[in-house]
C-alpha cells in the first residue's frame, strides 16, 4: 500500500473571518477613521518629521507602492497637520514706477491684498470721475482765466514798449505767421515799399541798417520776456492742476495712508502713484475716447494708461484656514510656475504686471505642495526649475523660451517672490533611489524619506482601524454601508492580496474600488447594506473582465493542444507550475518540464537558456541544480553526463527560481529510471542543500492545476507539492477546498527535496550512509548507481581515445593535433 504523507490541514488551506467576531453590525454604527491613514507608523514619523523640521532641504518623497494611495494619505495627513499652522501672506504685483519692465511684488498679511486690490479700483474709479470734475468746475476756469488775463496783459505791455521804442526809430511792428517782424517806415508812418528803399541813399541806408540791427537786439529781449511770461504761465498752470489734483487725491490718499499705516511697502506705492498721478494730469482731466490707430504702429487702449494704479493680486488667502495644501496634477511649467499672459491688439502683443498668473509654488507658498514624483519627472523643465527655486528659495516666473534660449522677445520680469514651502513628491520606491542615486540635487532637497508600507498585521486593533477606515470610504464617496458579512469578506479579499494570512493590504486603492464595485451590485438588488455576495460578485466581476487570455490558455490545455498530463507515470517528466502577469490579472499556467540524461561532460543544460529564453534568476535556478548533483553523489566520482531540461510548448521568457525543485525532481528520474506520477504538480525552488524554499503565486498555482485536473477528472491521486513556508501563504477558492475535505485533491507540503521525490515516486529517496553509499532500493542509490556507470563509459571512452592517440604517432611520428607531419 501506497505510503500516506502529510497533507495541509483543511483549516489551513485559507484564512476565514468570522463575521460574528467583527465589533460592529455595520460600518454606520461605528465612527469613522478620523485621519484615514492605517497603520503607517514609519511613514506617519517620517512626513511629522519632515513637516516638523523648516529648514531648507527637508522636503518629503512618499515611497510606496502605487495602490497604498499615497497622495490620499499624504494630502490626509497633511491637510490634518496643516490647519494648526499660520495662514501665509497675500502677494501682490504692483507696477514699478522707476522700472516698468520690472513689475514690484508685495506681501500683505492674509485678507490684506484683497482690500487694497479693491481700495485701489475705488480708488482709481474715484479720480477718473472727481479731477475731470475739478478741472470742469468754475472755480478752476476764473484762476485759469486769471491767469491767461494776466500773462497776456504782460504779453501786451512788453510788446507795446517794443513797439514805441520801434516807432521812434521810424520803424513799424509787424505780425505775421512767422512770428514778430520790424518794417522801416515813410514819413506818413506806413511801411516803406520797395521803390522807396531804392530811392535812399547809401548813408540813408546804413542809418537804417544799424537802427534795425539795434532793433533786431531790443526784439529778441521783449521775446524772451515773453516766453518767461510763458513759462511762468506754465508754472502757475501746473502748481494750479497741482493744487487741484491734490486737493482730490490728498483726500483719498489720507484715508488709504491710515488704513495701510502698518505696511511700509503699501505706502511707498500709494506715495509713488500720487507722485505719478500728478506728472499724469493730462489723462484725468476728461474722460477719452479710445485713440483711432493712425500708423502703422498699434497703441494701447487709453484705459491702460489707469493699470499701473491697480493692483494685481496674485494669491489671496483671506479664506485660507491654515497652511495651504496644493496637489498638482499636471506639473508643466506654466501650471507650476505661473505666466505672463499676452494680449493681442492689431496683430501685437501687449502685456503688463496685471497679465501675471500664479502657479502650484505661489498657491503652496506658506505651505505644502504635493506632485507626483512619475509627472514632476516627465516635465524636465519644470522638474530642473522646482531644483533651482528649491535652492534660490525664490518663485521667478519665466518664458521657457526665452529661460532656455529658444526665442528672445521683449516682455517684463516680474520681481522674484520669496518662497517658503514644502515639496511632498509621491512614488515608487524604485524612482526614489534611481534619483537619489543619479541627481546629486535631489539628495540635497528631498532628505526625507517616508516609506509606506504595502500591508499590516492581521491584529484586532488593527482589524478596527480597517473597519473604521471602510466606515470613512463609505461616508466620502457616499456609497451603502457594509454589513458584517461584507466586512468579513472584504477582510478576507485583503489578506488574499498580501497572500499572507498574518497581515492585511494596505493598498488603499484597490479596497476603496472594491467597494465602490460592490456597491453597484448592492444597488441592482436595492439592498440596504452591501453584503458578502455583493463582495464576491464584484470580485468574480473583476476577475472576468481581466481573465480572457487566461481562459484562452486553460482552453488549450484542456483540448491538449498545450501538453498537460494528468494521470499515469513517465520517466523524467514532471508538471510544473508558473505565474502569467497581464497587467492587471495574474493567473497560473502547468507546464510539462522534462529531462534527458546521456553519457558527456556538458553538465546540467538548460535549453531555455541555450536558446536565449532564459532569465537570469531562472539560469541561477539551474546552476543551483548541478551544485546539488555534485553535493550528494560526487563524494567517490566525478561527475561526467549531459542533461537537459526544457519547458515543453514554451515560447516566451523563462524567469524565476520557483521551478527549480520541479526541474531537480525531473533530472532524477530521468537518471534514476524512476517514473513520476503525472497527477502531481509542484512549485518550490530549491537551494544546494536540497532544502524547499517559498515562492510568490501560490493560490494562483494550485488553482491552475486544479482546474485542469478537475476538467479532466479528479481521481483521488491527484495534487500539488508546495513550500511548508507557503501554507501561511494558502487562501484557496471553496472548489478546491471542497475537493480535498473529499480526498479528492491534495496539498502536500515539503521542506526538503527528498520528501517531494519520495510524494512524486512512491519510492525512498534514501540517505546517504557512512561508507558512501545509499541504501539499496532507494532512488538516491539508483541515481549514484547510473551517474557511476556513466563515469566508468567516459573513463573508459577516455583510455580508447588515448590508445588511438598514441597508436597515430607511432605510426605518423606525429600527434594528430600537432598540425605537422613527419615522415
Amino acid at each position: 500500500m501506497p505510503k500516506k504523507f502529510p497533507e495541509v490541514p483543511v483549516n489551513d488551506l485559507r484564512a476565514f473571518v468570522d463575521p460574528e467576531t467583527l465589533p460592529c453590525d455595520t460600518t454606520a454604527s461605528i465612527e469613522p477613521l478620523e485621519k484615514g491613514v492605517v497603520g503607517q507608523a514609519r511613514g506617519i514619523d517620517a512626513i511629522q518629521f519632515g513637516m516638523g523640521l523648516k529648514d531648507g532641504g527637508y522636503n518629503i518623497f512618499v515611497a510606496g507602492p502605487p495602490k497604498a494611495g499615497l497622495t490620499y494619505i499624504a494630502r490626509t495627513f497633511l491637510e490634518e497637520r496643516a490647519r494648526q499652522e499660520p495662514v501665509p501672506p497675500d502677494w501682490c504685483y504692483i507696477f514699478n514706477f522707476k522700472n516698468p519692465d520690472k513689475p514690484k511684488s508685495l506681501r500683505l498679511a492674509a485678507g490684506r491684498g484683497k482690500e487694497l486690490k479693491k481700495d485701489m479700483e475705488i480708488f482709481i474709479e474715484t479720480l477718473k470721475t472727481k479731477i475731470p470734475e475739478a478741472f470742469d468746475s468754475d472755480d478752476y476756469s476764473a484762476k485759469e482765466s486769471e491767469l491767461h488775463q494776466d500773462f497776456e496783459t504782460n504779453q501786451r505791455k512788453i510788446m507795446d514798449k517794443f513797439s514805441s521804442v520801434a516807432k521812434k526809430e521810424g520803424f513799424i511792428l509787424q505780425f505775421s505767421h512767422v512770428g514778430m517782424v520790424i518794417v522801416p517806415a515813410n514819413r506818413e508812418g506806413k511801411p516803406m515799399s520797395e521803390e522807396d528803399l531804392r530811392e535812399q541813399s547809401d548813408e540813408e541806408k546804413r542809418v537804417l541798417r544799424e537802427k534795425s540791427d539795434r532793433l533786431q537786439e531790443k526784439m529778441k529781449m521783449a521775446i524772451k520776456q515773453i516766453r518767461e511770461a510763458e513759462a511762468k504761465l506754465k508754472k502757475k498752470r501746473t502748481k494750479l492742476d497741482n493744487e487741484v489734483v491734490l486737493f482730490v487725491v490728498e483726500h483719498l490718499m489720507e484715508s488709504l495712508m491710515e488704513k495701510y499705516d502698518e505696511e511700509p511697502d503699501v505706502k511707498e506705492f500709494l506715495e509713488a502713484a500720487q507722485k505719478d498721478i500728478l506728472e499724469s494730469i493730462d489723462d484725468f482731466k476728461k474722460v477719452h475716447k479710445e485713440p483711432q490707430q493712425t500708423g502703422p504702429i498699434p497703441t494701447p487702449p487709453r484705459e491702460a494708461v489707469f493699470r499701473k494704479y491697480e493692483v494685481n493680486l496674485l494669491i489671496d488667502n483671506s479664506e485660507t484656514q491654515g497652511a495651504p495644501v496644493v496637489i498638482e496634477s499636471n506639473p508643466a511649467y506654466p501650471n507650476l510656475f505661473g505666466s505672463i499672459e499676452k494680449q493681442a491688439l492689431f496683430g501685437a502683443l501687449f502685456t503688463d504686471f496685471t497679465m501675471i498668473k500664479p502657479g502650484a509654488l505661489h498657491k503652496a507658498n506658506g505651505g505644502y505642495l504635493v506632485i507626483k514624483a512619475l509627472d514632476l519627472l516627465k516635465w524636465y523643465f519644470s522638474y530642473e526649475a522646482l531644483k533651482r527655486a528649491l535652492g534660490r528659495q525664490e518663485i521667478k516666473i519665466e518664458d521657457p523660451g526665452e529661460l532656455y534660449g529658444l526665442f528672445s522677445t521683449r516682455t517684463i520680469r516680474p520681481e522674484p517672490i520669496p518662497l517658503n514651502i514644502k515639496i511632498v513628491l509621491t512614488g515608487d520606491p524604485y524612482i526614489y533611489e534611481l534619483l537619489y542615486i543619479y541627481d546629486e540635487r535631489f539628495q540635497k532637497f528631498f532628505k526625507v524619506k517616508a516609506h509606506l508600507d504595502d500591508q499590516i498585521d492581521r491584529e484586532e486593533e488593527c482589524i478596527l482601524e480597517y473597519i473604521k477606515m471602510m466606515s470613512r470610504f463609505c461616508k466620502e464617496k457616499n456609497i451603502r454601508h457594509v454589513d458584517r458579512t461584507g466586512l468579513a469578506r472584504m477582510l478576507e479579499y485583503s489578506i488574499e492580496l498580501t497572500e499572507d494570512r498574518d497581515k492585511l493590504s494596505l493598498e488603499l486603492g484597490d479596497i476603496s474600488d472594491l467597494l465602490k464595485e460592490a456597491n453597484y451590485f448592492a444597488g441592482l438588488e436595492n439592498a440596504e447594506f452591501i453584503r458578502k455576495e455583493h463582495v464576491e460578485n464584484a470580485i468574480e466581476k473583476r476577475i472576468y473582465r481581466s481573465n480572457l487570455i487566461e481562459e484562452r490558455v486553460k482552453e488549450l490545455v484542456e483540448k491538449d493542444i498545450l501538453w498537460v498530463e494528468t494521470k499515469g507515470k513517465k520517466i523524467g517528466q514532471v508538471n510544473g507550475l508558473s505565474v502569467l502577469m497581464t497587467g492587471d490579472h495574474e493567473f497560473g499556467k502547468p507546464n510539462r518540464i522534462t529531462a534527458t540524461v546521456s553519457v558527456g561532460r556538458e553538465g546540467v543544460v538548460g535549453i531555455e537558456r541555450e536558446s536565449k529564453l532564459s532569465g537570469n534568476i531562472h539560469t541561477k535556478g539551474v546552476m543551483i541544480l548541478s551544485n546539488f548533483i555534485k553535493e550528494h553523489f560526487a563524494h567517490n566520482k566525478p561527475i561526467s553526463l549531459t542533461a537537459s531540461l526544457c519547458f515543453e510548448q514554451s515560447y516566451g521568457v523563462v524567469e524565476g527560481d520557483s521551478a527549480s525543485s520541479t526541474e531537480l525532481y525531473a533530472l532524477l528520474s530521468a537518471l534514476s529510471g524512476v517514473p513520476i506520477k503525472q497527477g502531481i504538480a509542484v512549485t518550490g525552488s530549491v537551494s544546494q542543500k536540497g532544502e524547499i524554499q517559498p515562492v510568490g503565486g501560490t493560490n494562483q498555482k494550485v488553482k491552475a492545476f486544479f482546474d485542469i485536473c478537475n476538467h479532466k477528472g479528479l481521481t483521488g491521486d491527484q495534487g500539488v507539492i508546495i513550500p511548508e513556508k507557503n501554507i501561511r501563504n494558502l487562501m484557496l477558492k471553496k472548489q478546491v477546498i471542497e475537493a480535498v475535505k473529499a480526498d479528492q485533491f491534495h496539498i502536500w507540503p515539503i521542506s526538503r527535496i527528498e520528501e517531494g521525490i519520495e510524494i512524486l515516486t512512491d519510492m525512498e529517496a534514501g540517505q546517504f550512509q557512512p561508507d558512501g553509499t545509499y541504501p539499496e532500493g532507494t532512488l538516491f542509490q539508483k541515481v549514484d548507481e547510473r551517474l557511476s556507470e556513466i563515469a566508468r563509459i567516459v573513463k573508459d571512452f577516455g583510455k580508447t581515445g588515448e590508445e588511438s592517440r598514441k597508436k597515430n604517432e607511432d605510426e605518423w611520428g606525429c600527434s594528430p593535433y600537432c598540425g605537422a607531419w613527419v615522415p
